[in-house]
């Protein structure tokens, strides 16, 4: 599907696979390696950012994908974010959407929301809003009738 295509219809917290369709390239060639890992991997949809216009040019629409964390000694030093266009020539599709009964952690900002976190309960999303600190974060449970908010949360650090 084109990137689009995951603008249009993928749910945010969706695991999102995308290739450039070429095969892997063996281990013993490390620059083209590592030229396929930035055309082919795998992270979870974050955010969904309409066009914008600017006043020389638009900016197509976008989404952001969350492909990891590097840390050490529990502290996340280095977080990977990769964000694509809609006009992207690259494939996608959704390998897997969150469960009903999952809580997605929001933060809207922008006029965008992007997600924080998905927890498996809202006991585990309160758990971690509150360690994390985020005081504007709200959180919805994933299968809602009619996209109701399931709560928000207004925790102080």
């Amino acid at each position: 599907m084109s990137a689009t295509t995951i603008i249009d219809t993928a749910p945010l917290g969706a695991l999102i696979r995308y290739t450039d369709g070429s095969p892997k390239p063996p281990a013993r060639f490390t620059k083209k390696l590592a030229a396929w890992e930035r055309s082919n991997g795998v992270g979870r949809l974050v955010k969904k950012e309409p066009p914008r216009v600017y006043p020389t040019w638009t900016a197509p629409a976008s989404f952001t994908l969350h492909e990891g964390n590097f840390s050490s000694d529990g502290v996340i030093l280095v977080t990977i974010m990769r964000s694509h266009s809609a006009d992207s020539r690259l494939i996608f599709e959704v390998a897997e959407e969150p469960k009903p009964g999952q809580v997605r952690v929001l933060l809207d900002f922008g006029g965008n929301t992007e997600l924080l976190h998905l927890a498996e309960s809202v006991t585990a999303a309160e758990l971690w809003i509150a360690r994390e600190g985020y005081r504007n974060a709200r959180f919805e449970i994933v299968g809602a009738e009619d996209g109701d908010r399931a709560g928000d949360a207004d925790l102080a650090a």
